[in-house]
This record gives structure tokens, C-alpha cells and sequence, in this order.
């Protein structure tokens, strides 16, 4: 990432462009070079207070410059710019000054194997001990880290990225603008065996994987191909690290799926769902729009649209309260 230090006027003018109205509380004669935390902050950083449990720790930051709430009170001599949102503000802040990763430019590395009929689209960005298969396409723009493996088949749409050793199996199909942080596996084949004479006889696998556009997708993460048919995560969705996605699931769009979360075979989840850390679910349940499963707790039944469910099994928050 690189950082583009902002005077105070240019970073409200560019806080103001991106719908956060807001105005300069003290001296604006400040050039900011890092967005940092209340406590780490130091001279020529910029930081936030969104919670007001926190605001005793105003006194102590070190910190140029706060974006603070219209009616925050602040310590004497303290610059604050004041906006209804400080949460999303400081976001923007860091957009503008840290901005996003930059990938290193490898172009077509020569230590890339490519099979002859992939296709690789303009302006993709190959690193070093890539493989890409028979048949696959890379969209434009693509980034691919190193150790990645692209499988029979696989398609890859555009200004998608996958950090190192990413794997995708054959079949997958990735939308545009997917990351995939490192060493996730896309399209391995889900727990599918059948009790056969005392022994447990593998189901083939002959499903598929698809993640629609813009979804996230964290490092050491596994979504299982679908037995039939396909497994799918829409457009949207954010995956945080070490979650198990198993065959057969349907996300919905826009969901948060936290760390170390594991969805079981045949679930399905609506829209803007959150699973908060370490909660799972059972087999063949539903999850409704907007509905919000706390952390640890584990789903057995369907849980209602808009429901905030806890507990083991999952109830009602209050309830389980």
C-alpha cells in the first residue's frame, strides 16, 4: 500500500465528494500522512471516535486530528472534523490516504505454466509457479499470486485476485472482481459417502462451484463442490478466515460469514445474513433474510427472516439470555 499524505482541507473536501458531510472544529493548517488508532495515534495522524464508551481516550491520543460525532466535546486544543458518520469517515480517510494494495507486475511470468488452450485475458497479471489448465479462462485484469493452480475448466472473470497458492478445482466459476486471500481451496470434493456393506463408499463429487461477483473470500478457506448440481456464494458476500463452506449451500448476497464459521451440506442462507465467529449450522436448514446468528452458537432449525438467534441450539437472543 502506499501512502499519499492529504492536507486537513483536501482530506473534508474529499470526505464531503464521498457523502460525508462535514466541517473543520480547530486549526486546519495540518497535514495528515497515516490514519492510526486513539491510542497508537501520533503528531500528523488522523484518527476516529465512533463509541462513546471511549471518549475518555480523547484526552490521551496523541493524534492530529479526530473525526468525532457534531456533538462530541473535545479537549482543549484537539482539531476534530465532525460528521454524523465517523465510522464510515475514517474509512474514507483510510481509502485516501493508505489506499488499496498495489500487486506486484509480473505480466505473463515466464515461470507460469499455461496450458494451450487456457485463455488469459488483456491485461492479466501471471506470478511466478502459476498453473493454469487445459480449457480454463482467465479474465482481464486477473491477478494471480504465486503457487496458485487453476483446474480443467475453470473460468476466472475479470480484476479478479488470488493471493498465493489458491487453488481452484475443476469446473469453478469466479465472477468479477473476487478476491481470494491465500491458501483457500475452491471446488474440492464435499463429505459424500454412503454406507455400503460396513464400509463407507465415496459419492462422486459431480457438482460444481460458483462465486458470483464481488465477493470476498478470506485465507485458509474451503467451499466444497456441490454433490449435484452447484454450490454458490452470491455477489456481495464476505468470507472471513478458516470458514468451511460445505456442498451444496446457497449464500445470499451481501453476507457476512465470520472466522472459523461451518455451514453444513444443503443449507441455505438468505440476503444480508450474519454468522459472527465460530457459530455452524446443521444440514438442510434455512436462514432468513437479514437474520443474525451469534457468535459459537449452532443452528438446528430454520431461523425466521430478520431473527437474532444465540445459544445452542439456536434461539431467540432474548430467550436465550
Amino acid at each position: 500500500m502506499s501512502v499519499k499524505p492529504v492536507s486537513l482541507p483536501d482530506l473534508s473536501e474529499f470526505l464531503a465528494s464521498n457523502g460525508f458531510d462535514n466541517r473543520i472544529d480547530g486549526d486546519s493548517d495540518v497535514s495528515i500522512r497515516a490514519v492510526n488508532t486513539l491510542e497508537d495515534a501520533q503528531p500528523g495522524e488522523i484518527t476516529f471516535l465512533a463509541n462513546p464508551k471511549y471518549n475518555d481516550r480523547l484526552r490521551d491520543t496523541k493524534a492530529s486530528v479526530v473525526i468525532v460525532n457534531k456533538q462530541e466535546k473535545m479537549p482543549n486544543g484537539l482539531t476534530a472534523v465532525r460528521c454524523d458518520d465517523p465510522y464510515g469517515a475514517i474509512t474514507a480517510a483510510i481509502i485516501r490516504i493508505h489506499g488499496y494494495r498495489e500487486h506486484p507486475q509480473w505480466g505473463i511470468h515466464d515461470k507460469a505454466v499455461i496450458a494451450q488452450t487456457a485463455k488469459v485475458g488483456e491485461g492479466a497479471n501471471i506470478g511466478p509457479n502459476v498453473t493454469i489448465s487445459s480449457g480454463a479462462i482467465i479474465g482481464k485484469n486477473a491477478t494471480l499470486y504465486p503457487g496458485c493452480y487453476v483446474a480443467d475448466g475453470v473460468t476466472v472473470g475479470d480484476d479478479v485476485t488470488l493471493f498465493p497458492n489458491v487453488v481452484l478445482y475443476d469446473g469453478v466459476t469466479l465472477g468479477h472482481r473476487v478476491t481470494i486471500h491465500a491458501a483457500s481451496v475452491i471446488g474440492e470434493d464435499g463429505l459424500g459417502y454412503a454406507p455400503v456393506g460396513g464400509k463407507w463408499l465415496k459419492i462422486p463429487q459431480a457438482g460444481s462451484v460458483v462465486i458470483e461477483n464481488d465477493v470476498e473470500i478470506g485465507a485458509g478457506s474451503a467451499i466444497d463442490r456441490a454433490r449435484m448440481g452447484v454450490t454458490r456464494v452470491r455477489r456481495g458476500t464476505k468470507l472471513d478466515n478458516l470458514v468451511q463452506i460445505a456442498h451444496n449451500v446457497q449464500i445470499g448476497e451481501h453476507c457476512i460469514i465470520v472466522s472459523q464459521v461451518g455451514i453444513s451440506g444443503s443449507t441455505t442462507l438468505g440476503h444480508h445474513v450474519v454468522m459472527a465467529g465460530r457459530a455452524g449450522s446443521s444440514d438442510h436448514v434455512h436462514i432468513g433474510d437479514g437474520a443474525q446468528v451469534a457468535a459459537t452458537s449452532v443452528v438446528f432449525s430454520d431461523v425466521a427472516p430478520g431473527s437474532v438467534v444465540r445459544g445452542v441450539p439456536a434461539v431467540d437472543h432474548k430467550q436465550s439470555l
